[in-house]
């Protein structure tokens, strides 16, 4: 088994080897094979961990080898099997696969066809990396990793100086959040004389609740997960990330590199509970970032900046839930947000395929008719991530509904609030790209096609696990036996035994909570009806008069050019004093004087030497009178 553990990574590696190396010479055929064949044999091989992962019961970590050792520092590189790490396996193996197959058939025509295939694959590596380390290290070589390759592929057509800049941007504010999660991991290494889960849990577990040092630990590793998963205040780099290929969003985006941070709170879920305060700031801070970032997407006019900022939004639900204990809520949402979020994005990407690379939903319109496939698939989509029964974002969002209500009604109010925006923004979609009639060019109305079957495949799959994922963790109410809860169970039983025991909550409040927030989603989508298909939509363009509000938000409140005011041109003009003055008027000034003056003692005293040996004899007698002179006065 432990053979077969490490070639789960090892195989995105060697397929990144072979057509990074030979990226110029592999066949596209081969590629097409290399690519998505490597993932495809890791998802293989994490089934089958899956249905035998009881093997590891007793022991799942799994040593490779020692790897560093260092006076008391002692990490080894080796691998976590349990219950967490198997659903994120599972879901970044699997929707990776689905993602890479979708590409065979969107980039065939790109010229970079095997270089994207190399950088997704060491993408797909480094997220393993993450995802099964056994110690904070490692997780953090996947956590850079991932950020590297995010780099690479948002500005993966680097011959735009746009794109470049998304992918600095990305890179940048990621760095940010990564200072933090290093100097965590400095904390927990002085605090716990080790970097490994097991260890570090073990010895935390006896810590008094609302230690100073571990709440410092926590607020570190969050401000980590702020960066990588793009909360308030370090989110603007995600909307700006849509530069790279729409398989890259669906990515990034659904399955891997923004879920990192919500993954490594819900591993660290025994730290966080034992930091009270901390758990407060991540809630506040998600439930913000939840509402901010779907008020800005009700207004936004790019197909995929809508769903760049969805995925914010429902990153902030996954934070609001962990912030409240309820961690397998988290990671059910997570989990069903990975089918439906990589739908949606792939759906978004046949559509742009369609119209040329048309991304303006006010340009679009009457699709339906045209991409059957595409169009069906999304609605699944976009029912799924608005909430409604029987589709899998109806149950994982209920689970944190409940739990926040159990804990506070007003962060239960706003955070009912979001979905409500999230069934409008999502529909408003909908309708505007597939209903009423195509408001395209004639050159695009020809254009236009469903999408090959290479891409259609995938779109399909994931409707099926979109619609079908809740059933991984059916609550009582309906007689399901909350299979994900129990399943990850042991790995929140610690944290659970030491957090305060939840809120009950009776089937009648239930059933009333759930007809509250479904009412309000229904009404929201049949106002979307309303106001995009039953009427003509008002598609006001970019220079019309606006309402402020409805300015604000299109504007996405001014946040981009806040931080280019208060940050950007700052650093900018500082570099520019640094340079034109410190640097060019005083350091190479000095520098240069030292040489000049080097030279200039060359130059007069080389006169000293005349040739005459007479000369030279009149000098050494008036060194050794001055010679004697000195020693007299001494």
């Amino acid at each position: 088994m432990t053979l077969l553990i490490t070639l789960i990574p090892l195989f995105p590696l060697l397929g990144f080897l072979v057509l990074g190396l030979g990226f110029r010479s592999v066949p596209k055929k081969l590629t097409s094979l290399i690519g998505p064949g490597t993932i495809l044999l890791s998802f293989i091989l994490s089934l089958i961990i899956f249905f035998n992962f009881r093997q590891f019961a007793g022991s799942p970590v799994q040593h490779l080898f020692s790897w560093l050792r260092i006076g008391p520092l002692d990490i080894p590189f080796a691998f976590l099997i349990d219950p967490l790490s198997l659903l994120m396996l599972l879901v970044v193996t699997g929707v990776g696969f689905l993602i890479h197959l979708y590409s065979v058939g969107y980039m065939k025509d790109d010229p970079g066809y095997n270089r994207f295939f190399a950088y997704m694959n060491l993408f797909v590596f480094f997220m393993l990396l993450l995802v099964l380390g056994a110690n904070y290290l490692i997780m953090f070589i996947g956590w850079e990793g991932v950020g590297l390759c995010s780099y690479l592929l948002i500005g993966f057509w680097f011959k735009n100086q746009a794109f470049n800049n998304a992918a600095k941007k990305a890179f940048i504010m990621n760095r940010i959040g990564d200072l933090g999660f290093l100097l965590g991991m400095f904390l927990l290494f002085t605090t716990f004389d080790s970097l490994s889960f097991d260890r570090v849990f073990t010895l935390a577990k006896s810590m008094p609740v609302g230690n100073p040092v571990i709440v410092a630990i926590t607020m570190l590793l969050f401000i980590g997960a702020i960066g990588k998963s793009a909360q308030i205040p370090l989110y603007t780099w995600l909307p700006d990330a849509m530069a790279g290929p729409t398989p890259v969003s669906a990515l990034i985006h659904a399955a891997t590199m923004v879920t990192a941070g919500v993954y490594m709170i819900a591993r660290s879920n025994i730290l966080y509970v034992l930091a009270p305060a901390t758990m407060a700031v991540i809630g506040i801070t998600g439930l913000a970032t939840a509402l901010f970032a779907a008020s800005i997407a009700i207004f936004q006019n790019d197909i995929k900046k809508i769903l760049a900022y969805s995925t914010i939004s429902q990153l902030g639900y996954m934070f609001v839930g962990l912030s409240v204990g309820a961690f397998t809520g988290a990671m059910f949402h997570l989990t069903t947000h990975a089918f439906f979020k990589a739908l949606l994005f792939l759906g978004a990407g046949s559509v742009i395929h369609a119209l040329g690379g048309e991304q303006d939903i006010r340009n679009m319109g009457g699709l339906r008719t045209r991409l059957p496939k595409t169009y069906w698939t999304f609605l699944i989509g976009t029912i799924a991530i608005a909430g409604i029964p029987p589709l899998s974002g109806f149950f994982s969002k209920d689970e944190i509904l409940l739990h926040l209500f159990g804990h506070s009604f007003p962060m239960w109010l706003l955070a009912v609030i979001g979905s409500l925006m999230t069934a409008f923004y999502m529909f408003r979609l909908l309708y505007l790209t597939f209903f009423r009639n195509f408001r395209g060019t004639e050159d695009q109305i020809h254009h236009l096609h469903e999408s090959p079957p290479v891409m259609t495949t995938p779109l399909i799959i994931l409707a099926a696990l979109a619609a079908l994922g809740g059933l991984l963790n059916i609550p009582e109410i309906f007689n399901g036996g909350s299979w994900l809860s129990v399943f990850l169970a042991p790995v929140f039983a610690d944290a659970a035994s030491l957090a305060a025991p939840p809120v009950t909550i009776s089937p009648g409040a239930e059933w009333l909570l759930m007809a509250v927030t479904l009412t309000g989603v229904i009404v929201m989508v049949f106002w979307a009806w309303t106001r995009f298909v039953k009427r003509q939509p008002e598609l006001l363009p970019d220079s019309a008069k606006r309402p402020f509000l409805v300015n604000l938000l299109s504007k996405k409140y001014y946040i981009d050019e806040l931080y280019d005011h208060i940050i950007v041109k700052p650093i900018l003009w500082l570099s520019r004093f640094f340079h034109e003055v410190v640097e060019i008027r005083f350091i190479d000034r000095f520098v240069n004087g030292v040489g000049n003056m080097v030279v200039w003692t060359g130059n007069t005293v080389r006169y000293i030497q005349t040739g005459n040996v007479g000369f030279y004899m009149f000098m050494m007698i008036l060194g050794v009178i001055l010679i004697l002179f000195l020693n007299i006065l001494i």
